[in-house]
């Protein structure tokens, strides 16, 4: 069977795009090696309980963003829990600094945690910039260019609010602290480190104010926690794949892709499929490795990112005994100065479920996600963990974030288990990282080989998180249609 499209990987990217192709009639069939759908934003049952999978945070449904546009499109609604504070940070200094999603109440505990100098006026600039950023993401759906239509289109879609946008792809979210004088708090100084390192796979000395600033905001926005796991935020997407008359098949694995006269053949390691279009939802490392096309192959040499520039995660799930005071802050980051053995990572996040949540966990249990970084993942597939799972352990019950007589149950996983369990190369997660020599426009545009051939996921323009990530999938389907319909 000819599908319209083919999409290999079932990422959140993927679905999205897949969504809206299929809201416009194309035959749409996704591809996914593994047995769930999701990729890095979805959740994977063991042993009766349920765990995410990578990302544990949902942000992205108010006004302006990509997540509420994707839901808007195809009138789809999620069982939400909205969350109020979003997260605590555990700093070094022994403070626990709350991140109000409230913008006032924020603004009241940096300056309690931080000091009052130029607290308001930092957040109130970053603030303002994240919220034109989503804005003009939106509006501005052929970015980055790579034709003249492209150019034609985002001039005719061109505001004076965007063009202001411009100068923050040149600073560094260093200058701007410099900017508001706040290099010299050094305990604000690590926090925005490690809150830019979850965010944007970097720190301030990389990161532009444009991605900086946005990240930074993320807790000022809505966050929900999704009963049941972020498999309950995929499930709908898929149920709207399906009925509208597109497909999703598991155990899939493609191993090759090969550009025919008329479309392309998507070779798996059980069939051959055939499409008029194909949008590669999966790092554009694996892409390059399946992609049969020489230019192709060439034309991503210059994007692709090396081990060394990567970052890679080690993370545990935790099965726990109820005990009072139940969690009331879901979410955790633990900033551990003298870092961890091994990895040298100076931050820990762990998420827990919800405790009204029955469907993760038993009755009297509930769970819990916990991750770090490892930078250079292809040097640290950490066939010994002992020592750093107690390491980790230790450190969140240093804070009175867990006890040692809750935890049932611990599992832990490498950067080799990512390979492992997902494909990606490396192990490598989170998305590409931020580098100040890289420009907004010169990301990698959805397009492949100018021909039929898109890419969307968290490695391309603009990636990261479940909201970048589905406003890449947004960009491809847009592009496809573009070009051709």
């Amino acid at each position: 069977m000819t599908h319209d499209v083919v999409i290999i990987g079932s990422g959140f990217g993927s679905l999205t795009a897949a969504a809206l192709l299929a809201r416009q009639g194309l035959r749409v069939c996704v591809l996914e090696q593994a047995k769930y759908p999701g990729g890095s934003s979805t959740s994977y049952k063991r042993k009766g309980y349920w765990f995410e999978t990578g990302a544990t945070t949902l942000v992205g449904l108010d006004a302006d963003m990509p997540l509420r546009y994707l839901l808007d499109q195809i009138k789809v609604k999620l069982p939400v829990q909205k969350l109020e504070p979003p997260m605590q940070v555990h700093l070094p200094d022994g403070q626990t600094l709350t991140r109000y999603g409230d913008f006032d109440a924020w603004i009241r505990e940096a300056e309690r945690v931080f000091g009052p100098d130029n607290q308001r006026p930092f957040w109130e600039h970053c603030y303002r910039i994240s919220k034109q950023v989503w804005r003009t993401s939106l509006q501005q759906q052929s970015f980055p260019f790579s034709n003249v239509k492209d150019l034609l289109l985002s001039w005719l879609r061109a505001r004076p609010a965007q063009l202001k946008l411009i100068p923050g792809a040149f600073r560094t979210m260093e200058e701007v602290l410099g900017k508001y004088g706040l290099l010299q708090n050094k305990l604000f100084v690590d926090f925005v480190n490690e809150q830019l390192l979850i965010t944007a796979q970097n720190s301030m000395e990389e990161v532009s104010e444009l991605f900086g600033a946005t990240a930074l905001c993320y807790t000022l926005y809505s966050n929900y926690y999704v009963p049941g796991g972020l498999i309950n935020l995929v499930k709908p997407v898929v149920t709207y794949i399906t009925n509208a008359g597109s497909t999703i098949q598991y155990g899939q694995e493609v191993q090759y892709v090969k550009p025919q006269q008329q479309g392309y053949e998507v070779i798996t390691q059980k069939e051959t499929f055939r499409c008029t279009y194909i949008i590669s939802g999966v790092p554009l490392n694996n892409t390059a490795n399946i992609f049969q096309d020489a230019r192709v192959q060439q034309r991503l040499q210059k994007y692709i990112m090396p081990s060394e520039k990567l970052n890679g995660a080690f993370s545990m799930g935790l099965v726990l005994k109820r005990k009072e005071p139940l969690p009331v802050v879901l979410h955790h980051q633990v900033h551990v100065p003298e870092g961890l053995p091994f990895i040298g990572s100076k931050s820990i996040f762990i998420s827990f479920s919800h405790p009204a949540d029955a469907s993760r966990a038993p009755a009297g249990e509930f769970v819990a996600s916990i991750s770090t970084h490892v930078s250079h993942p292809e040097l640290h597939q950490l066939a010994d963990k002992e020592q750093l799972e107690e390491a980790i352990l230790t450190a969140l019950m240093q804070k009175g974030i867990i006890h040692r007589d809750q935890i049932i149950s611990v599992q832990s996983a490498t950067p080799g288990a990512w390979i492992f369990w997902t494909k990606r190369a490396f192990g490598a997660v989170g998305g590409y990282p931020q580098y100040k020599q890289i420009k907004p426009w010169q990301m990698k545009d959805a397009r492949l080989d100018h021909k039929g051939a898109y890419v969307c996921g968290d490695t391309v323009y603009p990636g990261q998180g479940i909201v970048g990530v589905c406003l890449s999938g947004i960009i491809a389907a847009n592009k496809l249609l573009q070009d051709h319909f």
